[in-house]
């Protein structure tokens, strides 16, 4: 598979922008045109799933809605109007021999992703990789081979009725984790792989891979209440953190409250978090908070710190000034996203200075981080590290560089 991708990659590589972009406006349309088909086949993988315990969170990763579909085809028209990513000059100079350098974008070339439960991965990925003339080796879960493999088909057609080679996008099998290792192993043939998933997919892939790899993080993401945090402003934030779509990496699982503010703002997050039936663990004056308000708290420990849960839950604790706060964050953050509600401007810079992430947010919600929010269209993953990518990749981060000196005879002495 690998060397067949390699091939394709060969050719896209010196197809013209505009047919790369034909290419995705006519995916866009094809996932249109089969919404419903898309949707029912989602529902045997879900149905499936939900029959063998899998919980709710992955579920809803797993669940692809009309909505959700739509989306996805939104995200692919957005890619396909981004300028492209390819021949962009970032160094040029003049040596005083006379050679020409220039340092230029180029495809990586051959692109393995293995990802968990989320099929929108399978578009996402493979529209930013063909977009950045790179192949495609798209390794899902077992749970949505049906939801793959009818959109990898979906797409190879479009390819291949727009005079391009299929194998620019694979899907690697998923019924055993041997394909997986293969593909973690295959150096030289593979020039990069991305994990998308669990803490525990992402570990074994960074842990075993002979491949480069790019680390994707798991988003152990706190917010912040500064002593000057405005309650107005606070609390919707909060909420739409955890709760518009808390199975995402992007929600909020730990709050940090100033202890200034605990007779006022701490009661009325614990109250509105009640509301919206999202369960606590806090810290002992929390805990005891909670319990004169009648709330059914429980008290936190490291490993509620340490815990992405993907649910309605979180953590919740007190702190002496932003110093204590971004000492929580350094020790149990996972550096993904962090936030600060404040109207102490001096604060946010500190904040922001101290604190270690791809990702800062100042009085916003911690689910901006993200590829279609941030203006990229589509993302193939959020990168916690900090060679080469770091927050959200789109179509410049599935890019390397090349160096083209221009001579004119020269040779060295």
């Amino acid at each position: 598979m690998a060397t067949k991708a390699r091939i394709a990659s060969r050719e896209l590589a010196s197809t013209s922008y505009h047919k790369r972009q034909e290419v995705l406006l006519a995916i866009a349309k094809s996932i249109e045109s089969n919404l419903l088909e898309i949707v029912k086949t989602n529902s045997e993988d879900v149905a499936r799933e939900r029959g063998m315990g899998m919980n709710e969170s992955l579920l809803d990763r797993l669940t692809l809605d009309e909505s959700r579909v739509r989306a996805i085809a939104a995200a692919t028209r957005k890619v396909a109007t981004l300028s492209d990513p390819l021949g962009i000059v970032k160094i040029s100079r003049k040596l005083e021999n006379g050679l020409e350098l220039k340092q230029v974008t180029v495809p990586f070339g051959v692109v393995g992703m293995i990802y968990e439960a989320r099929p929108n991965v399978t578009v996402d990925a493979a529209v930013i990789l063909l977009m950045s003339a790179n192949a495609a080796l798209l390794r899902g879960s077992s749970s949505a081979r049906l939801t793959n493999s009818y959109l990898v088909d979906l797409m190879r057609k479009v390819v291949a009725q727009h005079g391009l080679n299929q194998d620019l996008i694979q899907l690697v099998p998923s019924e055993d984790r041997d394909s997986a290792l293969e593909l973690l192993k295959a150096r030289g043939a593979v020039d990069l792989v991305i994990p998308r998933g669990s803490a525990a997919l992402i570990r074994t892939v960074v842990d075993e891979a002979l491949v480069p790899t790019i680390e994707t993080g798991a988003g152990v993401c706190h917010i912040y209440f500064d002593a000057k945090a405005d309650s107005e402003k606070a609390i919707p934030i909060l909420l739409n953190a955890k709760t518009q779509r808390p199975s995402v990496c992007n929600a909020v699982e730990t709050l940090l409250i100033h202890r200034s503010r605990k007779a006022d703002l701490l009661p009325l997050a614990l109250l509105q978090l009640q509301a919206n039936k999202v369960r606590m663990n806090c810290d002992e004056e929390c805990l005891a908070i909670a319990k004169t308000l009648g709330i059914d708290a429980n008290l936190a420990t490291n490993l509620n710190f340490q815990t992405e849960y993907g649910s309605l839950e979180i953590n919740i604790v007190l702190v002496d000034d932003l110093d204590s706060a971004v000492e929580h964050i350094d020790h149990f953050g996972t550096k993904h996203t962090e936030a600060i509600i404040t109207e102490d401007s001096d604060e946010a810079k500190r904040f922001v200075s101290m604190i270690d992430a791809a990702a800062v947010m100042i009085n916003a919600s911690t689910r901006f981080t993200d590829g279609e929010e941030m203006g990229f269209g589509a993302e193939i993953g959020i990168s916690n590290q900090k060679l080469h990518a770091r927050g959200p990749m789109g179509l410049e981060a599935m890019t390397t560089t090349t160096w083209i000196v221009s001579g004119n005879g020269q040779v060295r002495s």
